[in-house]
């Protein structure tokens, strides 16, 4: 089938701007690839991007969470990421040298020139960098992995949450069976690493959220969380203690976006010697009555998780193909690439009457 000649994308141009553009296809070499989008996954970074706060070049093409099929691929590619024309691949977000100190020590999410999916200027050719759009350039560099066509796009796509849900919550802190969980925020990554935290044996599950998240918490319990916590309605730190039989959580996993009092919060539901991971972003904000002393009194393990790398993506592409979880619970909404902006806000709660826990842009080809 002949490629068309460009691709429509959404392209930010201004903090809470996006504007629709057509964006040339560019001719692929052997080691490139390029990837036809079917889901964009949207979540609270896409909107952290939307208002400027993570200060990402513009113009860009946002979109850090894509699943498609493979329209064309140089030889060399094929042969390297072991796929053709017209599989299905979920892409990983960073796209790193592999040739660095940190890469070559296993940490390529952290390398020393990484470059991330939807963060990449529409100036770098060939601009087509993120999946709010028809199609996008798949670097010599970029990692993939296949994924069964058979799966509806907008749980396939599910490949990125659930994988944080993997990375943050088991992996980093090394969570196992019989250990007691505390994960802050019900969103999309939080419900996720609900699953993933049953799937490595975490013997209790405890979630917090605020009373508009009602609805989300129920979910939680839904995907094997033993109690749920509404922060607003309930002191926090006393309930936490009651649940943990006073000893506090293994571990603490916060995944709230821009709020930054789960942080303090943390430091006294986790027990003397645990492990708070700290994974959801705050838009740069300065965290008040934070109290370091804590930190040392506790011996608390303090670890910060960006991104997700290839054991945690296996894991969740493994989880959605064997078809024993009902994720599809989760996913409340579909977009059209125009509706890029109602998504975002959706998931933001500007929309009124209207609360969206996973949803994606599906490109109309």
């Amino acid at each position: 089938m002949s490629l068309p000649k460009s691709s429509f994308a959404m392209v930010q141009t201004a903090p809470r701007k996006l504007e629709p553009m057509d964006i040339p296809i560019p001719e692929i070499d052997d080691d490139a690839g390029l990837l036809r989008i079917d889901a964009c996954g949207i979540c609270g970074s896409d909107y952290e991007q939307f208002e400027g706060a993570l200060r990402t070049p513009m113009p860009a093409v946002p979109g850090h969470e894509p699943l498609g099929t493979v329209a064309a691929i140089g030889d060399r590619a094929a042969a390297r990421w072991g796929v053709d024309v017209g599989d299905r691949v979920a892409v990983e977000t960073m796209i790193s040298c592999h040739h660095c100190e940190p890469c070559l020590g296993g940490s390529y999410h952290l390398c020393n020139s990484r470059r991330i999916y939807s963060y990449i200027p529409l100036s770098d050719a060939p601009g087509l960098w993120g999946s709010y759009a028809q199609y996008m350039y798949l670097d010599p560099n970029a990692v993939v992995h296949k994924v069964d066509a058979s799966l509806p796009p907008e749980i396939a796509v599910m490949f990125n949450p659930l994988g944080a849900g993997f990375r943050w919550a088991v992996e980093i802190p090394e969570t196992g069976p019989g250990d007691t969980v505390v994960i802050m925020g019900p969103g999309q990554r939080g419900l996720s690493s609900v699953i993933a935290c049953r799937e490595a044996g975490a013997a209790n599950i405890i979630v917090t959220g605020l009373e508009v998240d009602e609805r989300k918490l129920a979910l939680a319990r839904e995907f094997g969380a033993d109690a749920t916590v509404d922060v607003q309605n309930e002191d926090p730190v006393r309930r936490i203690r009651e649940l943990t039989n006073g000893r506090g959580a293994d571990v603490v996993v916060d995944v709230s976006s821009y709020a930054v009092e789960p942080i303090v919060q943390a430091i006294d539901f986790v027990r003397m010697g645990g492990t708070i991971v700290l994974a959801g972003v705050k838009g740069f904000k300065p965290i008040p009555d934070f109290i370091s002393d804590k930190v040392v009194l506790k011996e608390i393990t303090l670890q910060g998780a960006i991104g997700v790398t290839s054991s945690g993506y296996k894991n969740a592409i493994r989880l959605l193909e064997s078809r024993r979880h009902p994720v599809e619970r989760m996913h409340t909404h579909d977009f059209s690439l125009a509706e890029a902006e109602l998504a975002i806000r959706t998931l933001a709660r500007e929309i009124e009457g209207d609360e969206s826990i996973h949803s994606c842009l599906i490109p109309e080809n």
